[in-house]
């Protein structure tokens, strides 16, 4: 998130001073000639042509298919042979002797290369998400930690990291979704942000917030006075005008390319954000907790990450720690409470006290209707009073039935239907 910040404060507007003391504002649209870029920020810029490149030599299956093209799968391959060439070509020499403990093995190469393949999508699911794009942050990081960009005045390389460095880098994966059709990498539909980028939210929105004269007064609220409004992405005709200076509609324009429809049905998150009326300044904070959030913070993202020197897995010293299975095996077990029937109910008296319906009558005999309720027996069916022996209930007068019991309670009459004859009970003749 430190890096994060750096490249996201880069991109506010600046107030300089002049010499007669007149503020003037400078703001970092894309293709500004006001961004300077270094040599570590062009070598890289030379690296993404060359994957670019590789395209041309790994065409697209021809064909109906429903899924990603198999033949990012060949670019893959490509890029993984040749990435250790490229990245001796186009990476400073320091970045592979800074350490001595990085020097051994190649384990500086070992590392960026995973990285950087890994932040282009993933060849056996041929799909492309956030996840792949914070690899790529991560590849910009260890180049950064390791001095591979150069030390100017605060903000200057950053924001040439993410003009010069970034931007390319977004350019080339939205051509690789297009040529391959890859699938959207653990998307919500349309319950998230983008179907697959997001900094360029973050570095967007930071292009249109108010201006600031140091990265100690970035603003909560408000917009750069000639930047467009939040609403205006509902509109196909400003997104065009604005998505070639602008990283923010950049990447709502390639929705546009990619989906049909009404903006507020294929794109609904974006188009609430598109209501904040604070600015752009309240929607790049929003942006930058939502990343941390819904990316850095989401399992099915990071289980994809690869940790190693560069980026450890370390274990949050404030974290609790976490259960020792084997004591928790070894507890011995509380007794459990009875059956919730047995619980007392709120209120009652007693601690054995049911949980009747409201109708019951805790007195009544069973198989007599409650009071106040009308039995339901069948119209053929005899009384209950007439089946209840004298003190053995409903159980004891029926096993009287058939057996000439000298029990003293009537007899129960056989059952038969309202049609059947009176009688011994006979089947009654046909007509």
């Amino acid at each position: 998130m430190t890096f994060l910040f750096q490249l996201n404060g880069a991109m506010y507007p600046r107030k300089i001073i002049g010499d007669e003391g007149k503020e003037t504002v400078h703001t970092w649209d894309l293709g500004s000639s006001d961004v300077v870029f270094s040599e570590s920020v062009n070598n890289l810029k030379e690296l993404l042509q060359k994957l670019e490149d590789m395209i041309d030599e790994a065409p697209p299956d021809p064909g109906p298919r429903r899924f990603g093209n198999v033949s990012f799968r060949r670019w893959s391959q490509l890029a993984e042979e040749r990435m250790p060439e490229l990245l001796r070509d186009y990476l400073p020499v320091q970045v592979f002797t800074f350490g001595g403990e990085h020097r051994e093995g190649g384990r500086v190469e070992e590392e960026l290369s995973a990285y950087l393949l890994g932040s282009f999508g993933s060849a056996q699911r041929l799909d492309y998400g956030t996840g792949h794009e914070l690899s790529f942050l991560a590849f910009l990081g260890c180049v950064w930690m390791l001095g591979g960009f150069e030390r100017r005045e605060a903000g200057v390389e950053e924001r040439g990291i993410v003009l010069g460095v970034v931007e390319p880098y977004l350019r080339l994966v939205r051509r690789l979704i297009l040529t391959y059709t890859l699938e959207p990498a653990g998307s919500h539909g349309v319950w998230g942000l983008d179907d697959h980028s997001f900094v360029p939210y973050i570095f967007g929105s930071a292009q249109f917030s108010p201006a600031i004269a140091s990265l100690a007064q970035l603003p909560a609220e408000g917009s750069l006075p000639t930047a467009a409004e939040p609403g205006d992405v509902a509109k196909a005709s400003v997104v065009a005008r604005e998505r070639v200076r602008n990283l923010y509609f950049a990447a709502v324009g390639f929705i546009y390319d990619v989906k049909r429809g009404p903006f507020w049905e294929h794109s609904p998150i974006l188009f609430d954000i598109s209501g904040v009326r604070a600015g752009w300044a309240k929607i790049n904070r929003g942006m930058i907790k939502m990343y941390d959030a819904e990316v850095l913070s989401k399992f099915p993202v990071v289980q994809h990450f690869p940790f190693g020197s560069l980026f450890p897995w370390d274990r949050d010293p404030r974290a609790p720690p976490p259960p020792d299975p084997a004591r928790a095996a070894s507890r011995p077990q509380v007794p459990t409470d009875p059956a919730p029937s047995c619980r007392a109910r709120p209120g009652s008296s007693g601690g054995s006290g049911g949980t009747r319906a409201p109708w019951a009558n805790p007195g009544a005999v069973a198989g007599a209707p409650a009071e106040g309720m009308a039995s339901t027996r069948a119209p053929w069916a005899p009384s209950p009073t007439a089946t209840l022996g004298v003190g053995g209930g409903s159980r004891g007068a029926r096993s009287t039935r058939g057996s000439g019991s000298d029990s003293g309670s009537a007899k129960e009459p056989p059952p038969h239907a309202p049609w059947a004859a009176s009688g011994a009970g006979g089947a009654r003749p046909l007509p």
